[in-house]
């Protein structure tokens, strides 16, 4: 794994030859603010040891010379608790939050940061979002404080709809979403941009679940079943997604494609197993046979957890922070936000940019299939002998959409 972290610190653009480190051998504290409890516990678990993970490995060598802590608080998936969450954080002398599980939490930190920062100069909180991808958070409720390393719902919905222009066999669509800002924003983009690239297609269907409370599907799977879709485009995640696969699986939905956002998270890829194998496809950033370092950190992952890692974004802003760290020559949270709103710096999907405009992070992304492992794909997902293969990938130009935030930028 050594290998991976130096190739990592010799890639990244450093601001000037001779440099001085940012603060040697200063311990950086991030809180990690998301769920160990409830039915999305098993994801923010694995998302928690990612973080921890990482850290432990960019603690080792780094090009700013800092080395990192994390701090885990369980929100609950809660607005209210995540408040709570993160003053419990900054009583701790936390100056970096990271959070990505649900809108509603986000929405919830950047409200605290925009008070917490304008009122306690010299102590500003900065926050990456490493998986919430309500496209407002960028646009009309961006914050100068929020920076995000995965690709909106809106980029994905435009790099997903481009796929399936392409897919003739594809004519009937069924939408089931998570009722909450995300899964709405699935289904307004979904619709928007079919109807711009195949207005062929005809949606038969469009049903929100409530947010982590179901624990039957068979209702929903019934309905598209009965509504003759070939196709279900979902935005679920965690337990809202396995569970759904799990009833389609149990139901005998052999005809039907599902296309979905997340389909690696944990425990998905148990309910799918070989039966859904051709059946789901994904649409991300990553794939778990990304060749460099995303797969050379999955398998260290998995060799110390026997788990999967499927958050890329934790690399992303580890990578980022230690890029603008050593340009900033600091840790503190103004200068270094400061250095990162419009930098570029490598990741494991080559170099990316954090625009300036609404700090969304530009990259391409990938479509791929769920299918049996290969000698091209040997990472064996949750020990079931299947994986996500690539079929189909779109650079940050064409994956990318627009922007409409207005940022206030402190003075």
């Amino acid at each position: 794994m050594q290998y991976v972290w130096k190739t990592l610190a010799a890639s990244i653009l450093f601001s000037s030859a001779g440099a001085a480190l940012a603060q040697q051998g200063e311990t950086v504290k991030i809180a990690w603010l998301d769920p160990l409890s409830g039915l999305m516990a098993a994801l923010g678990t694995n998302q928690m040891k990612s973080w921890q993970y990482l850290a432990e490995e960019f603690s080792k060598d780094n090009p700013a010379g800092v080395k990192f802590e994390i701090i885990p608080i369980d929100n609950k998936l809660s607005p209210q608790e995540t408040t709570s969450a993160l003053r419990s954080a900054m009583d701790q002398g936390v100056r970096y939050v990271v959070q990505g599980n649900g809108s509603g939490p986000a929405l919830a930190i950047m409200d605290a940061l925009e008070k917490h920062n304008a009122r306690n100069k010299g102590k500003e909180v900065l926050y990456l979002n490493y998986a919430a991808v309500d496209p407002d958070l960028t646009n009309s409720k961006c914050s100068y404080w929020h920076f995000r390393l995965d690709a909106d719902t809106s980029m994905k919905m435009a790099a997903l709809t481009s796929y399936i222009q392409e897919m003739p066999d594809v004519k009937k669509v069924y939408l089931l979403n998570q009722n909450y800002a995300h899964g709405h924003q699935v289904s307004k983009y979904a619709k928007e941009m079919l109807k711009q690239k195949r207005p062929d297609i005809e949606i038969v269907g469009d049903d929100m679940t409530p947010l982590a409370q179901v624990r039957d599907f068979s209702p929903y799977i019934a309905k598209i079943k009965q509504s003759g879709a070939d196709t279900v485009i979902t935005g679920n995640w965690g337990s809202d997604l396995a569970l759904m696969i799990k009833a389609a699986n149990d139901a005998g939905l052999n005809d039907v494609k599902f296309y979905t956002y997340y389909g690696a998270t944990t425990g998905v890829p148990t309910a799918m197993g070989q039966g859904a194998a051709g059946k789901v496809y994904q649409v991300a950033y990553a794939y778990p046979n990304l060749p460099g370092a995303f797969s050379d950190v999955n398998k260290g992952f998995k060799a110390k957890f026997n788990d999967d890692m499927y958050t890329g974004a934790v690399y992303h802003g580890l990578a980022m922070l230690t890029e603008a760290f050593q340009r900033a020559k600091s840790t503190d949270p103004v200068k270094v936000a400061a250095v990162m709103e419009g930098m570029k710096f490598n990741s494991f999907n080559g170099e990316v940019e954090m625009r300036k405009d609404d700090h969304q992070l530009q990259q391409g992304l990938f479509i791929s299939r769920w299918e049996k492992t290969n000698a091209d794909n040997p990472v064996d997902m949750e020990n079931t002998g299947m994986t996500f293969v690539p079929v189909k990938s779109f650079d940050a130009s064409v994956a990318s959409t627009p922007t409409t935030c207005q940022m206030k930028r402190p003075s």
